[in-house]
């Protein structure tokens, strides 16, 4: 499980950005705000589902073999082992609020298929 003393940080990725802020037992929030042009990884996770709700712009989200985009307000369910990747093909950076649901919440629950930034891949 993530460390209790991330909770408030932001960490800096290619694509954008995340911050933790909260984390309780079972469940950790996060912001995540994707850069224009910005792409995550097409990954799975083992060991949590994720819930994501758009705040600020339009985000284009991959679940297995279903691509939709999702604008402020709406909502995307991940579930456990689900292929699943965020985009922003707009101008502005999008933000989405990510709530992580599992017995194991850490950054290594991450199987990485498709990498534009050259991270390690499944």
């Amino acid at each position: 499980m993530s460390n209790i003393n991330e909770i408030g940080k932001t960490y800096a990725r290619p694509w954008g950005s995340y911050k933790t802020i909260e984390l309780g037992e079972g469940f950790q929030v996060k912001t995540i705000t994707v850069l224009p042009e910005g792409r995550l990884s097409l990954q799975s996770h083992f060991k949590r589902s994720e819930h994501w709700v758009v705040v600020n712009g339009e985000v284009q989200v991959t679940v297995d073999e279903r691509v939709k985009v999702f604008v402020r307000n709406e909502a995307i369910y991940i579930p456990l082992n689900a292929k699943h990747r965020l985009e922003n093909f707009s101008t502005k950076p999008a933000t989405i609020v990510e709530v992580q649901v599992g017995d194991y919440l850490g950054e290594d629950d991450i199987v990485r298929y498709d990498d534009i930034y050259g991270r390690d891949q499944a």
